[in-house]
């Protein structure tokens, strides 16, 4: 799925994803990586909160799991990571609050009772 939808992204993308621990958000932004050309591994960056990587084109990975307030988003300049001209892909981005511009890609994770399946749910915007 995730290169798929990779082929279809273009220059300056948002992509929000939701779900719980070990839903499949880190494994999607590796899938995701490896389309756009990324040859380096791809970690979560939990405790760094950002990490960049280049591919054919450049991809922000960030990780709001630690983020206790959006106001903490100033600390790391998050709005110059939106004008990047790569993709930009967000896990726990429901802890960003209004900082996601409109046109962020929402996606959605859920596991179920077979722990090797994921369910994994787009949408244009995040649902109020």
């Amino acid at each position: 799925m995730a290169s798929a939808l990779a082929a279809e992204l273009k220059s300056g993308a948002v992509l929000a994803l939701h779900g719980e621990l070990g839903s499949g958000k880190t494994c999607f932004v590796q899938g995701l990586a490896r389309a756009l050309g990324v040859r380096q591994p791809v970690t979560s960056p939990t405790f760094t909160i950002v990490n960049e990587y280049c591919g054919q084109c450049p991809l922000v990975h960030m990780d709001f799991y630690r983020i206790q307030d959006p106001q903490e988003l100033l600390s790391i300049d998050f709005e110059s990571y939106l004008d990047t001209e790569g993709i930009t892909v967000i896990e726990w981005a429901e802890r960003s609050g209004n900082w996601l511009p409109g046109n962020t890609m929402h996606i959605y994770f859920e596991t179920g009772t077979d722990l090797n399946k994921r369910t994994i749910t787009m949408a244009a915007r995040m649902p109020v």
